[in-house]
């Protein structure tokens, strides 16, 4: 049976254990809304989005959170839990991240992936090497205001129940 290749999702010959800054966005399977919920606050100009965690959200925060504790050199510096997907902006510093970054992701999803009975999460991820600070700068508050911009983001789907 020839099944179609997949194209690879990792830039070639690149050391994803280098010291270096990563953008990460990971994907729920089907890009199913199972980890936050965003809505409204206030009215008129001072209506605000508030993302609530599900109980499934809250697993992966805690992953998240586990990543800063458990991994020497690397660190979470920011992220956001959204509906259907994560981003995470990830540093390796000082020396090289043991294990690599894929590795670290694999292991990230494996354990969230215990918390839930159906496919948690689609194959692979996105990753962006930051270069620089502008670049990081960029990618900062593209994760800090992404609750902002949810209805305008292109992982956003009307959910069913609104339909």
């Amino acid at each position: 049976m020839n099944l179609p290749k997949r194209k690879p999702t990792r830039l070639k010959r690149y050391d994803y254990s280098a010291p270096g800054a990563y953008f990460i966005t990971i994907c729920t399977q089907n890009r199913k809304q199972i980890l936050s919920k965003i809505s409204i606050v206030g009215e008129g100009l001072r209506a605000l989005p508030k993302n609530e965690l599900t109980k499934t959200g809250n697993v992966v925060k805690n992953a998240v959170d586990f990543i800063n504790k458990v991994y020497q050199n690397i660190s979470v510096d920011k992220y956001v839990i959204m509906p259907n997907h994560v981003h995470l902006l990830i540093s390796i510093t000082g020396g090289h991240g043991d294990p690599p970054l894929p590795q670290i992701i694999g292991q990230f999803k494996s354990f969230t992936q215990k918390s839930y009975t159906e496919k948690l999460w689609q194959r692979s991820f996105h990753d962006h090497i930051i270069r620089g600070d502008k670049d990081y700068e960029k990618i900062w508050e593209y994760i800090d205001t992404n609750v902002l911009r949810w209805k305008d983001d292109c992982f956003y789907e009307q959910e069913e129940s609104t339909r």
